[in-house]
């Protein structure tokens, strides 16, 4: 007979290692399953984080790695599996991948965000060539050349001022005339002399045969459609919840994002959602621990009251 978990946590970015850290002190039978062969999520893609309390300017790839050490030291489990479906069998829950299914009376999704994409011609050709949606992975090979930002975000800023720092120019193409970063970012951006904003701007077309050469964008005020030559573009504008798969097990709003409150709780019994891939106001790390926790708290009442 297959064993039967007391609480499955589908992901381990921010909120599903917070989770599992949670559920270890509480004496949870729990998996923690996790696509990437590395846990983190959006973090390890992260060149600094500045605004995660006693952790002042760590990096993002060496932040993951302590939140994971921190589980794996309280015993966390993890498996690497992609998680196809998860199904309500009776009292419990199936939760379906590639190669195994597992069986829980409770499901923590920690499942996160994935990048958003432009959806204009020539990205899906040149991803990978000179488009790209994280700066810290593949700005290095631009050392020297020209990129283009899209977008007005913290992340988009955040590129930004990490790409200045390496490339003799950086456009930031953002389609309305302020951005939306935090002030102290805005003000770090705006005073680097290698960067040229490009306001209230659109990107039309990714420009390239083998590589990307430019940028068809139009200013929407005025109508009008210039080219901006570069040799790469780092694409920021937004992300959408990875929920495909639990699509019909909880509900979700418009968007995708799985409901949940504060405590985390679904339309399911059993069911909670942690981190990026809940409504919520605020996606950021410090956030995502806190539901991590919030969620894990639901998870005893629930066992309690079964």
């Amino acid at each position: 007979m297959a064993r039967l978990y007391d609480l499955i946590i589908i992901g381990s970015g921010p909120a599903g290692l917070a989770a599992a850290i949670y559920a270890q002190r509480a004496r949870i039978d729990t998996l923690v399953i996790e696509k990437e062969m590395m846990s983190g999520g959006q973090v390890v893609n992260t060149y600094e984080v500045d605004n995660y309390p006693g952790l002042k300017g760590i990096n993002g790839f060496d932040m993951a790695v302590k939140f994971r050490s921190h589980a794996e030291e309280l015993g966390a489990v993890f498996t690497e599996e992609q998680v196809t479906g998860v199904e309500r069998e009776g009292d419990r829950y199936v939760v379906k991948c590639a190669g195994h299914d597992y069986q829980t009376r409770t499901v923590i999704l920690a499942s996160g965000a994935s990048h958003r994409k432009l959806g204009v011609p020539g990205e899906e050709e040149l991803t990978g060539k000179g488009v790209s949606y994280c700066a810290t992975c593949d700005g290095a090979f631009f050392r020297n050349k020209t990129a283009a930002v899209v977008g007005g975000g913290d992340v988009a800023v955040e590129d930004a001022i990490f790409l200045a720092r390496m490339c003799e120019k950086v456009y930031v193409v953002h389609r309305r005339d302020e951005l939306r970063a935090a002030k102290s970012l805005q003000e770090k951006l705006l005073s680097l002399s290698n960067v040229e904003m490009v306001w209230n701007t659109t990107v039309e077309q990714i420009n390239g045969t083998d590589t990307v050469e430019s940028l068809t964008v139009k200013n929407k005020i005025t109508g009008r459609q210039d080219t901006l030559e570069t040799n790469g573009v780092f694409i920021a504008v937004g992300i959408t919840p990875c929920s495909e798969a639990f699509r019909g097990l909880a509900e979700q709003d418009g968007q995708g994002y799985i409901k949940a409150g504060e405590d985390c709780c679904t339309s399911s019994p059993g069911v909670f959602a942690a981190g990026d891939v809940r409504t919520k106001m605020l996606r950021q790390i410090i956030t995502a621990a806190a539901d991590g926790a919030n969620a894990v708290t639901s998870v005893e009442r629930y066992l309690l009251g079964q």
